[in-house]
């Protein structure tokens, strides 16, 4: 009685790893999608903004922006509390400012540019 068990089990098993086409454990499965270097697309997650204070941070990465959302429990909604796009800041090098808009930014990162470029035209003879 117990081989009949054990061998029912080992058939199980096999159907289980073993496919119709053949394939084993390194198969992909059905809807997985295909891994990337990079993720991309928009992504939403919950987090604490502060002591007491909680929200959702929305990241765009096409876009290269970010959007926090906070919640206020008092009247049972969300509000933005903040919007930003990384675009110009990626470039910078070496900066710690707070309430530096994105415009600001790109200006910095233009003048950067500006000034490798003169220090490159002046070491070439």
């Amino acid at each position: 009685m117990f081989w009949v068990i054990a061998v029912a089990l080992v058939v199980i098993a096999t159907a289980l790893v073993v496919r119709r086409d053949g394939a084993a454990f390194d198969a992909t499965a059905f809807g997985q999608l295909p891994t990337t270097a990079g993720a991309r697309g928009v992504f939403a997650f919950s987090g604490q903004l502060s002591k007491g204070t909680y929200g959702v941070y929305v990241v765009d990465t096409d876009a290269m922006t970010i959007w926090v959302y906070e919640y206020l429990a008092q009247k049972g909604c969300i509000r933005l509390a903040g919007a930003r796009t990384w675009r110009y800041d990626r470039y910078l090098e070496n900066h710690n400012v707070c309430d530096l808009p994105p415009d600001v930014v790109e200006k910095m990162v233009e003048e950067q540019r500006q000034f490798r470029l003169q220090s490159i035209e002046q070491k070439t003879p």
